[in-house]
């Protein structure tokens, strides 16, 4: 009797999902053992995330940051189903769909991501603007332009969270509005990007510094309203007039993750082997924002998109490994640095012994994520558009 192909489910097309589907149809299969697999996402496109501030200044487009599933997997052999998950049973290995679908599976990879919760501050939910996906881009975008369009010789906008997101959103968005911009980053802790080297801290902070943002350190939001933000800065609360709010704090697990039976940290994160096995359960692996893992070494795994693009090569790999009897490898985490974008041609980078700002960064960023895009086609169209569009623009003028 021939033995049926081992199905593996991939549940989310972040950089973890995507990546590992794509690792998965390049590894050495033999035909009678190549699996049947089939990645699961409830948008259509898959989302270069560290490009979406570009989006906003109109430096990149839709197509460049965010390209359709079906193309990037088009001739990989995998299957891909649009959809949200509704619940996930282990027991039974399956994975039931919204729409009333069923997948069955051999493994399972558990790469959803997280969300933005705007529940935690009265008013978030409804008057405040999360900046994780193209449609939360497209809010924003929509938002701004209605604000542009206005008489309002000023334009005021709060950015809760000074991480990453919430410094790289401020930079953008001044250089967007110009001399009608006023700023505010909100932030709890008693400094800017706190995980942050020390050099992009201090090239960030003369980038906000020279747009005029006005930084809230030590400032907790208390609530929202429609036109005004209530922030609490030493026991003190005061309420200020405001056109937008763009929330960048904090992920959650979501809440299909968090109902399974399997151990969870205090954040619903669910606990690994260093191979990213789900403990008690070796035909589940979970990566990316949703995974609480220890690395070979004993660290702790950050939460971050490049630990997510790394987890990725061994999540595929232990699969085939585990498929084809082989020794699993554990997961060995490799910090390459941290680049960020600060405003229009700007942007800063620390690792691997190099520092640097301004222009020079701005074009090794560039650089540096388009290897990292997710297939050698889409690399190649978006590299082409890249040096045809200045080109292109002068002839036009």
């Amino acid at each position: 009797m021939t033995q049926q192909p081992a199905k593996i489910c991939i549940l989310g097309g972040g950089f973890g999902g995507l990546y590992t589907a794509l690792r998965l149809s390049q590894l050495p299969w033999e035909p009678t053992q190549k699996p049947e697999v089939v990645l699961v996402d409830q948008s259509d496109r898959f989302l270069f995330s560290p490009f979406l501030y570009e989006l906003l200044t109109g430096e990149l487009q839709t197509w460049e940051i965010a390209p359709p599933f079906e193309e990037l997997l088009a001739n990989t052999g995998v299957r891909f189903c649009q959809a949200t998950v509704a619940g996930i049973d282990i027991d039974q290995q399956r994975v039931h769909l919204q729409d009333g679908i069923e997948i069955f599976y051999d493994r399972l990879v558990l790469a959803l991501g997280g969300e933005t919760p705007l529940d935690i501050v009265p008013g978030a939910t409804s008057y405040a603007y999360p900046f994780r996906t193209i449609a939360d881009a497209y809010r924003v975008e929509e938002r701004l332009r209605v604000l542009e369009e206005s008489d309002a010789d000023k334009i005021r906008v709060a950015i809760v969270g000074a991480g990453y997101s919430g410094v790289e959103l401020a930079c953008k968005l001044a250089d967007r509005l110009g001399e009608r911009g006023r700023f505010r980053l909100i932030e709890l802790s008693d400094q800017i990007l706190r995980t942050s080297p020390e050099f992009n801290r201090q090239s960030a902070s003369v980038a906000l510094e020279k747009r005029g943002v006005f930084i809230d350190l030590e400032t907790k939001v208390e609530a929202i309203a429609v036109d005004s933000i209530s922030l609490e800065y030493k026991n003190q609360v005061d309420t200020i007039p405001v056109d937008l709010v763009i929330w960048t704090v904090g992920t959650r697990v979501a809440p299909v993750v968090r109902t399974l039976g399997v151990k969870q940290n205090q954040r619903g994160q669910i606990t690994t082997r260093p191979t990213l096995q789900v403990l008690d359960h070796p035909n589940i692996f979970a990566l990316g924002d949703l995974a609480d893992t220890l690395d070979a070494e004993g660290k702790q795994v950050p939460a971050t998109a490049q630990a997510a693009f790394q987890q990725a090569d061994y999540t595929a790999w232990n699969i085939w490994a585990n498929l084809t009897n082989r020794p699993l490898l554990p997961f060995r985490y490799q910090y390459i640095g941290e680049m960020m974008t600060l405003g229009t041609d700007d942007a800063t980078l620390a690792g691997l012994g190099i520092k640097l700002n301004g222009t020079f960064a701005y074009i090794a960023r560039r650089l540096a994520y388009l290897y990292r895009l997710p297939t050698l086609d889409h690399q190649l169209k978006v590299g082409f558009n890249w040096l045809a569009r200045p080109i292109i623009e002068t002839l036009a003028k």
